[in-house]
Formats: C-alpha cells, sequence, structure tokens
C-alpha cells in the first residue's frame, strides 16, 4: 500500500454472524463481504450492532454462531477458499487486518511519532529497530493524516482530535489489505472530517484496500461508499448502492424520524435532510442587523 513491497489486496467475509454480549444476541445472523477496492459504511442508530459487527471481523468480539474468513475474495494467490481468522496468529492477522477503534487512550510518556510507529509492530523482530520500509510506512502516514509537524510532541499533550489523527496513523502505518474504521470522524473538525473521508476513498481507488467503516453522519457515508449497509435492531435493514438505501422510507423505519433525501444536483450524492419540530430559523433582510440601523435623513 505505502511502501516498497505492498501486500496483496485482501477479502474479508463475515457468513450468518451471530453476536452476543452475554447471553443477550446483538446480531442476528447477519453477512457482510468487504471486498479489494470497496469502501463498505455500515450505517444506524446507536444499538444496532454495527460497531459490534465491525470488531467481530476484527476478532476484537467473539463470534458465537457464523464464520469469518479472509481472502476468499481475491486475496489468496491460488484463487482458493478464504481462511478462516481464527486459526491465524495475532501478528498473521495483523499484517492484513487493521482496526481503528473509538476510544484509545493517549500514551504517556511518548512522541507522537512513536506512536505512528506502533503500526509497524507486526513486521518487527524482538527489538530491532525500524527497517527502511518502516520508515518509509510511518512518514506516508503521518503526512497522509496531517501529523508530521507534530512528530516530536509528547502524545498526552495533544487534543482529543488531534490524537484522533496520531492514532489513525498509526493504522496506516500497519500497511494492510483490509482496513476496518470504527467511527473515524468523531472528534474531528470539518476540515478532517473531510480529509479523512477523501483519505478513504485514496485507499479504494489508488490502493485497492477493502474498507469496512462505522459512520453516524449519513451524509458521509454517501460521500464516502460504495456500498452502503443500513442496519436496526442487529439486522440489515437494508444494502446495496447509497442512493438505493438512503431513502426517505428506509431512514424514518430506522432512526423513527421524518427526513428528506435527495440527490445533490452538483454532485449527485444522496443527501439527507431530517424534518424537526421547528423549521431551521432564517434571518430575513427586513430583519437583518444592517436594516435596523437609521436612514440616512439626506
Amino acid at each position: 500500500m505505502f511502501t516498497s513491497h505492498p501486500p496483496p489486496p485482501a477479502a474479508l467475509d463475515g457468513r450468518d454472524l451471530v453476536l452476543r454480549y452475554g447471553k443477550t444476541p446483538v446480531v442476528h445472523g447477519v453477512s457482510l463481504s468487504l471486498e479489494p477496492g470497496r469502501a463498505t459504511a455500515l450505517v444506524g442508530p446507536n444499538g444496532s450492532g454495527k460497531s459490534t459487527l465491525l470488531r467481530s471481523l476484527a476478532r476484537l468480539h467473539r463470534v458465537d454462531d457464523g464464520t469469518v474468513t479472509l481472502g476468499g475474495g481475491g486475496g489468496d494467490e491460488d484463487g482458493g477458499p478464504g481462511r478462516s481468522v481464527s486459526l491465524l496468529s495475532a501478528r498473521e492477522f495483523a499484517r492484513e487486518v487493521t482496526l481503528f477503534s473509538q476510544s484509545r487512550p493517549a500514551p504517556q510518556g511518548l512522541t507522537v511519532a512513536e506512536v505512528v510507529a506502533f503500526g509497524r509492530h507486526p513486521y518487527r523482530r524482538g527489538f530491532s529497530g525500524l527497517s527502511a520500509e518502516d520508515r518509509t510506512a510511518i512518514a506516508y502516514a503521518m503526512d497522509a493524516t496531517g501529523v508530521r509537524d507534530m512528530a516530536a510532541r509528547p502524545a498526552g499533550e495533544l487534543s482529543g482530535g488531534e490524537m484522533q489523527r496520531v492514532w489513525l496513523a498509526a493504522c496506516l502505518a500497519q500497511n494492510t489489505g483490509v482496513v476496518l474504521l470504527d467511527e473515524p470522524t468523531n472528534h474531528l473538525d470539518l476540515r478532517y472530517q473531510i480529509e479523512t473521508l477523501d483519505l478513504v476513498r485514496d485507499l479504494v481507488q489508488d490502493h485497492g484496500i477493502a474498507v469496512g467503516i462505522v459512520l453516524h453522519d449519513l451524509d458521509h457515508a454517501a460521500r464516502v461508499a460504495d456500498t452502503l449497509v443500513l442496519m436496526r435492531a442487529g439486522r440489515v435493514h437494508a444494502a446495496g448502492p447509497p442512493a438505493d438505501v438512503l431513502t426517505a422510507q428506509n431512514i424514518g423505519e430506522v432512526y423513527d424520524i421524518r427526513v428528506e433525501a435527495y440527490a445533490d444536483p452538483r454532485t449527485g450524492r444522496v443527501r439527507i435532510d431530517p424534518v424537526g419540530r421547528h423549521p431551521a430559523p432564517t434571518t430575513s433582510a427586513g430583519n437583518s442587523r444592517s436594516s435596523n440601523r437609521e436612514e440616512d435623513p439626506s
């Protein structure tokens, strides 16, 4: 992806997944395929199971029933069936799949560059130093996420949004064929929200990466996704191209709110406009501050 020896494209496939918290099922027989060169966005209200589903693909949540396989969509050189992720060592899995999770602490006593270097851990042996390939991947990741200028800063002094970008850089430095992102635009200001979404499209279009991303913002999902999966109560309510999934009817059924969905005339992307109890405040020319000034008597 970012180094002189890019990993082959990989596919991550979950079939008929049943996931529980304790004895309570939270995902009911959901199937999801992440394909090379495509971004799949998971959306839905809180408690719909989207983040739990993503974590199960990353081996961070137990799969009670169903299978998760890696490489079945073309990542294997021999074109054979996928490998069960349960049979891979942690290091083997981390060389092929990386997860950006919602909550990561700010490490104390480490610089930004040292935190980004965590992403190279699956490739390092023992206490060996960074290789030239490691440094190339780290430099690319810091440039891509806009954190190079803060490389020497202590990570413990960063804001939440800055630390979000640093952890994203560490994930990119991991240089995998599958990238899983759990709400990566949280805590970011508008500029870095859009730059993060653009970076996801770079991974997909320029590097052929298989991306799975959880988002709350439906406009962001429409902007970044090739395939959109709308979840409700642990099940898939609708799946397909964003324009087919993000209809007023589907959104109203899942979120229990009335919305207007339309295609942006400039970009062609779906735009979502929730309809609340109050219209948005407007400022008419007659009520503007400039119109309250006394008129020139002349």
